[in-house]
């Protein structure tokens, strides 16, 4: 007499041929692992980003825009020097240095630092220099600027107050990496100073 239960193994072995029919599980390794722990159908994995590659062809593009700032740095360090070990002990100074963190700008090294100064010498010059009137209005300041070949974003200029404190600028020198900014009314003040430690040229006015 013939059985009409079907055996557990005709199962199993019916069970893998439908997975062969409707596809292929990978067997590369490189499928993140399902539910279960086997390995899911997932896209190949995207290659990880070099982003030491981007930050050198960043700098070749700098160099090319700006060739003369590119000679006069030529030759400066691209790294920190090591930092000293802390040395503090006094517990409200490091409370306070803890406080006040987001006001701590990020080190440019001295390639960064030097390419800094030479772009705010270089729009210091071309604003205020003999025979230059320096822009009066927030659009005048930002036509003189993008004419010298900067990058001028909704956030990098602030008008002048009611009390009359000038134009004020922050921005970040394309490709190079270091802020440049200042101040528009006497003494005229344009300086060089790497990005506050919560990210971008104009310091924070609160921490967390």
């Amino acid at each position: 007499m013939i059985s009409r239960r079907t055996p557990a193994a005709v199962l199993f072995a019916s069970g893998l041929l439908a997975l062969t029919a409707c596809g292929t599980m990978s067997t590369t390794g490189d499928a993140a692992p399902g539910p279960s722990g086997s390995p899911a159908f997932s896209p190949a994995a995207s290659p990880s980003v070099d982003y030491a590659a981007r930050a050198r062809e960043a700098v070749v593009r700098h160099d090319r825009q700006f060739p003369e700032i590119a000679a006069r740095c030529a030759g400066r360090a691209t790294s920190l020097p090591k930092a000293p070990g802390a040395t503090g002990t006094d517990p409200e100074a490091n409370k306070y240095a803890e406080n006040n963190a987001f006001k701590q700008e990020l080190p440019d090294t001295p390639i960064e630092q030097c390419r800094g100064e030479a772009h705010a010498e270089r729009i210091k010059a071309a604003l205020t220099g003999e025979g230059k009137t320096a822009p009066r209005t927030a659009a005048e300041l930002r036509t003189a600027l993008e004419g010298l070949g900067y990058t001028v974003g909704p956030e990098v200029i602030k008008g002048a107050s009611a009390e009359g404190s000038g134009l004020w600028f922050e921005l970040r020198v394309h490709e190079s990496g270091p802020c440049v900014g200042g101040q528009l009314k006497a003494p005229v003040r344009i300086d060089t100073h790497g990005s506050y430690m919560e990210g971008g040229c104009w310091q924070p006015r609160g921490g967390h």
